[in-house]
């Protein structure tokens, strides 16, 4: 039996300010569902959430897909009424990593990398700029971007800084694949936290939106969405331990996929990278959080969940030959060894590595009624998902322990 999430008394729009009131009342779906012994609970509104981090405090950080970022105060215990953190001088503020041994926060919108002390030193939160992304042209033959959010992470006092590519596979109106000339496009960077240093450490990803570290080993995992021209149901989307990979790992995105195999005739595939881990095609992998081996707070999850990946999936906009999304959104969790699968991958099935562990984002063929974003877990155990249809943020716990 599934658990359903029953919205009486969970929530209330009229504690939130009048600009987010809209963007409540479309969360209200009944249709959620969690495995067995999980409560789900819609806990703050924000329009447009995607990556979101969980405070040492409790708090919780939202990007979004605008210029601001905002903050849920006491995520983990009653949450407050979000408010925003701040404003940047540029759109789709969506990335954001937390240093927290720097007191440090890292956003990253369309062209820069942001670094904000936080909590702020003299109680005033400030932005400086410390990077430059999507500085140089689109890939030429192409007409201009298709990606532009840039997600983050932070591990060993590096920062990581993902930009997917500015076309999908080839290049206008032919059979060219169109090749990247800026060197922070289809790839990952690493840089320090000032901003020196700055130099690509995985290239040929479409768009490796989700990162993720490991925090029992602070191993970086990507999650890359694949292209959109080749036969239906390929390539598989996938997330890979980034840091088992030497130099400037390469996935081979548009002539190799999957398990390096060629989709250009002719073209050498052996020294690219084949994933750990796949989900089907279109899946859109935007989010990614290891669940921790040793969890602190009453909100624990059971042990078959620990040092395990959560992994939320947008869903397609790609129709299968009946007329329906060909990937529905939802949430899926992936069991681990460490920075190991607990199922290695079978190049013959996308769907046998993971499980299902928040459904109900599509009902039938076509009716969404949200598409999740980013995944976070928090110091008390909870689990926290976004939802950048609605704007909801939900917060999952073991039933017993709400």
């Amino acid at each position: 039996m599934k658990e359903i999430w029953r919205r009486a008394g969970v929530f209330c729009c009229a504690l939130l300010p009048v600009a987010i009131v809209a963007a409540c009342a479309a969360s209200a779906s009944p249709s959620l569902s969690v495995p067995s012994g999980f409560s789900l609970e819609a806990i703050a509104s924000i329009g447009g959430a995607r990556e979101l981090v969980a405070l040492p405090n409790g708090d919780l950080i939202a990007g979004t897909n605008g210029s601001n970022v905002y903050l849920v105060p006491n995520a983990e215990s009653t949450p407050g009424t979000p408010r925003i953190l701040l404003t940047l001088p540029d759109e789709e503020a969506a990335g954001v990593a937390y240093a927290a041994a720097r007191s440090e926060l890292f956003v990253g919108t369309v062209h820069h990398v942001w670094a904000v002390d936080y909590p702020p030193h003299d109680g005033k939160v400030q932005a400086r700029r410390v990077a430059d992304v999507r500085a140089g042209p689109v890939a030429p033959g192409t007409d201009g971007d298709v990606h532009d959010t840039t997600s983050l992470a932070f591990s060993n006092g590096l920062v990581y800084v993902s930009a997917g590519s500015s076309c999908n596979a080839r290049m206008n109106g032919g059979s060219s694949p169109c090749v990247e000339v800026d060197p922070t496009r289809a790839a990952i960077s690493i840089m320090e936290p000032s901003g020196a240093n700055f130099r690509q450490r995985a290239k040929r990803l479409r768009n490796g939106i989700a990162l993720a570290v490991n925090p029992q080993t602070g191993a970086v995992w990507v999650g890359g969405a694949g292209q959109d021209d080749l036969p239906f149901g390929h390539p598989y989307e996938f997330l890979d331990d980034l840091s088992t990979h030497a130099g400037d790992a390469d996935y081979g995105w548009p002539v190799c996929e999957e398990y390096r195999h060629a989709y250009l005739p002719g073209t050498d595939c052996s020294h690219t990278v084949a994933p750990l881990v796949v989900t089907p095609a279109y899946s859109t992998i935007i989010g990614a959080a290891f669940y921790p081996i040793h969890p602190a707070g009453p909100y624990a999850f059971p042990a078959r969940y620990r040092g395990g990946l959560f992994a939320t999936a947008h869903g397609s906009w790609h129709r299968d030959r009946t007329g329906c999304y060909a990937a529905p959104p939802r949430v899926v969790f992936v069991a681990m060894e460490g920075d190991r699968p607990v199922k290695a991958v079978d190049w013959t099935n996308p769907a046998t590595q993971w499980t299902d562990f928040v459904t109900g984002f599509q009902n039938g063929c076509l009716a969404r009624v949200g598409r999740p974003t980013g995944v976070a877990v928090g110091v008390r155990g909870s689990l926290f998902v976004a939802d950048d249809r609605t704007g909801t943020i939900y917060r999952i716990r073991p039933a017993h322990n709400r």
